[in-house]
């Protein structure tokens, strides 16, 4: 059997291969509600074969939000649809998770289709918030700064959140802690120029992450896999950088943390990034080796022939899915018949099943 097809067990969870969908937001929400769009999309994911399926940014505020359609889960209102699609994907022998967002100094932003552009106040504006007032390029508003009293806020919303998460049964919580979001702006001396015990040293940028990790893990069963995403560096001088995230996963594993979702980039505007395949693999697998932590790659991961050599070279534990399981929602199913002959197809599918020739 190809290690891709291999289970994972993590804590008291067996993922039954290393497939996950990456979340995507998809922008289709009214007042951060569930509908039919969201129970089709992730639920084909999972009879199209993939182990765990990862929810896309659900904000734990309002305020938190990318736009005024993305997902919520700020209210027990928010707990009915999504329980309906943790129901269904749990039906077709996948794991789920969700992954908790605040969206900082990047909210309040038209959908992606529209051109991720900040609203203006006529369509519904709303203040962003962020550690430091700076913008995150010349075209985005000036945040407000948090106050203490704003922070002990946020590691409520996310507790909460999570509380929520868990009654809608979900197999894991991800907590955002990159791309420019906010956790990540905290983490990031290019967005946070605090002066207070938020700020300044890798320990201060570090602790809103892990006061939220705390209080997560304090509401959170050992039935619920603890994930962070972190984008490994900046890609900016002086800024995050691939060390401090070592440093930040090895504290993290320390506080129960069970993998790290390795992603990059984001935090402000100017990043020069050389996108190519595989290219942030790397990361993963120094914080693998150096953090001694399980670690998601993601990005430009196209072929299961490419996702299997990752994972015999121990670069990571899961491989993240996200464009190409919109292009393809069945991708799993036709990777495990190229790399094991193997038919993994549901059986009112089994039609469209054709063994591998030798």
């Amino acid at each position: 059997m190809s290690l891709l097809f291999s289970p994972l067990t993590i804590g008291t969870n067996t993922y039954k291969n290393r497939i996950v969908m990456s979340p995507m937001c998809q922008y289709f929400s009214e007042d951060g509600l569930a509908n039919d769009w969201h129970y089709i999309h992730l639920t084909t994911r999972a009879i199209g074969g993939v182990g765990l399926i990862m929810q896309e940014a659900t904000a734990v505020s309002p305020e938190g939000r990318i736009s005024p359609k993305d997902l919520g889960i700020w209210k027990d209102e928010h707990i009915s649809p999504l329980k309906r699609i943790v129901d269904a994907v749990h039906l077709h022998q996948a794991k789920i998770g969700i992954q908790l967002a605040h969206a900082g100094r990047k909210a309040s932003t038209s959908i992606l289709w529209q051109g991720t552009q900040p609203l203006k106040p006529n369509e519904g504006a709303w203040q962003p918030l962020a550690p430091s007032a700076i913008p995150f390029d010349a075209h985005y508003p000036q945040p407000e700064a948090l106050s203490i009293e704003g922070i002990r806020q946020i590691i409520h919303q996310f507790k909460t959140a999570a509380t929520r998460a868990v009654t809608a049964g979900y197999d894991v919580i991800e907590i955002h802690a990159a791309h420019g979001y906010l956790l990540h702006e905290f983490l990031s001396p290019i967005a946070n120029h605090r002066t207070d015990e938020y700020g300044g040293s890798f320990e201060n940028r570090c602790r809103l992450l892990m006061e939220c990790v705390r209080e997560i893990k304090s509401v959170i069963p050992p039935t619920v896999n603890l994930f962070v995403r972190i984008s490994a560096v900046d890609y900016l001088e002086k800024a995050w950088d691939l060390e401090q995230s070592i440093n930040l996963s090895k504290t993290l594993k320390t506080m129960g943390v069970d993998l790290i979702d390795v992603s990059s980039g984001a935090v402000a505007g100017g990043e020069k990034i050389n996108a190519h395949i595989n290219y942030q693999v790397p990361f993963a697998a120094a914080i693998k080796q150096d953090a001694e932590i399980p670690t998601g790659a993601v990005g430009l991961i196209l072929t299961p022939q490419q996702a299997e050599e990752i994972l015999q070279n121990q670069a990571a534990d899961l491989i993240f899915l996200g464009r190409e399981l919109l292009r393809n929602p069945y991708f799993a199913l036709q990777a495990a018949q190229e790399l094991d002959g193997e038919n993994i197809f549901p059986n009112p599918y089994i039609r469209g099943f054709h063994a591998k020739k030798t």
